[in-house]
């Protein structure tokens, strides 16, 4: 080993920091204090101040898969072409015009399907009602079965707690 003396950086002084050192002697203030003092503004840095966020919306092109390949997937798979559903045909551009029997038939039917329409709707309200009272009911009978599962187990545990008792007392009693 070789003895290294090491230079001293800083003299500390330690008579100037106490309060009965001397008069006047203060340390340096933080540069926020200085500016509260002088009344000088704050120095912002632009890039730090906060800006609206400005996207631009992304247009993504079709989706294009080759001839080739859309024969091999099957056809659940397959793109469906929606050109084909935006044409207007001539059934749809034409005007029908009913006769006054077809008129009554069309009413007829319109009525009947009314009619059932409100029919079913009734008994869906029905079978909901119904549905509810008996999962009201099928909850209580869960409730009373775990219930009495629970009284079984606590019975079961305390049997199987007294017959361990007595097989330590007969370990200890040797």
């Amino acid at each position: 080993w070789m003895p290294v003396e090491l230079k001293k950086y800083y003299n500390p002084v330690t008579s100037l920091l106490s309060k009965n050192g001397a008069d006047g002697w203060r340390g340096m203030k933080p540069k926020a204090q200085l500016q509260v003092e002088t009344r000088t503004p704050i120095e912002v840095n632009p890039d730090s101040i906060y800006k609206p966020i400005e996207r631009i919306e992304k247009k993504f092109s079709k989706l294009h898969v080759p001839k080739k390949l859309e024969e091999a997937l099957p056809f659940k798979s397959r793109p469906k072409d929606d050109k084909r559903k935006k044409k207007t045909s001539y059934t749809t551009k034409r005007a029908v015009v009913m006769d006054a029997d077809e008129k009554k038939k069309y009413t007829f039917l319109q009525a009947v399907s009314t009619i059932r329409n409100e029919k079913v709707t009734k008994r869906r309200e029905t079978n909901s009602i119904k549905m509810a009272k008996k999962e009201k009911q099928n909850a209580k009978k869960e409730e009373a079965i775990m219930a009495y599962r629970k009284a079984n187990i606590k019975k079961r545990y305390r049997e199987e707690g007294k017959i361990k008792a007595a097989q330590d007392r007969k370990r200890l009693k040797g």
